[in-house]
């Protein structure tokens, strides 16, 4: 499904963007192969629910007025605060060329160490490079983790099976997700017993002590009585 988004071209003027805000616009770029940078205004309300549906691996259409331009959502600027898109990049890129990109992943399934063995699963990669023309970019790639059954398992990049048309570009042997050996916790029975060596470690030392001031005042009680010559 490619989505389309209409553009209306824009002076580059850096003190108006906030007034383009205020009025719904986004203020954007597209650029790309054979495509100098030329900015932009896009409804915000379009490019969100575009963000939303397509992310920044599916294909979109911007409406322009030299034509319709097929691009990827290859930028977006956050707000530090809200988290709400300030600007954004567009990527127009050549038709029957692929294009290299992250494409986020998508765990499913259940693993058989976490279920069953109290594994802690641990997702090492959230984004996974890929390469494929933009027509068949998937949006995210799905990894199933339900093929990790036992403790310390892995998938690797080379695990995981592509779609039709894209490639893997990431390192084969990276790895992708794991489930971890859970780390034990002692019992509370294992509590109380270090708590007891503790008190008689630390009882043994007193009565050592006690013995040896005792031996100590022994010593100067005898030398008070042995006569002088």
């Amino acid at each position: 499904m490619i989505i389309n988004i209409k553009a209306e071209k824009r002076e580059k003027i850096g003190g108006r963007l906030k007034a383009l805000r205020d009025e719904g616009f986004l203020p954007a770029v597209y650029y790309g192969h054979k495509k100098e940078s030329t900015p932009i205004k896009i409804k915000k309300n379009e490019f969100l629910k575009a963000w939303k549906n397509a992310g920044e691996s599916t294909v979109v259409k911007l409406s322009t007025p030299e034509g319709e331009l097929e691009a990827l959502i290859h930028a977006v600027d956050l707000d530090p605060i809200t988290d709400i898109p300030r600007h954004a990049d567009f990527y127009i890129f050549e038709k029957g060329h692929k294009v290299e990109i992250e494409v986020p992943i998508e765990f499913v399934g259940v693993s058989l160490a976490v279920k069953d063995l109290g594994g802690v699963l641990m997702k090492i990669l959230r984004e996974i490079k890929v390469m494929a023309e933009p027509s068949n970019l998937p949006a995210k790639i799905e990894v199933d983790i339900s093929f990790i059954f036992e403790l310390e398992g892995q998938i690797l990049a080379k695990d995981i099976v592509m779609p039709e048309g894209v490639e893997l570009m990431e390192n084969a042997d990276e790895v992708v997700a794991t489930v971890a050996t859970p780390k034990e916790e002692k019992t509370e029975e294992e509590n109380q017993s270090a708590d007891l060596s503790q008190i008689e470690v630390e009882k043994k030392g007193k009565e050592k002590e006690g013995e040896k001031r005792e031996e100590t005042e022994t010593k100067k009680e005898d030398l008070k009585e042995t006569p002088k010559e």
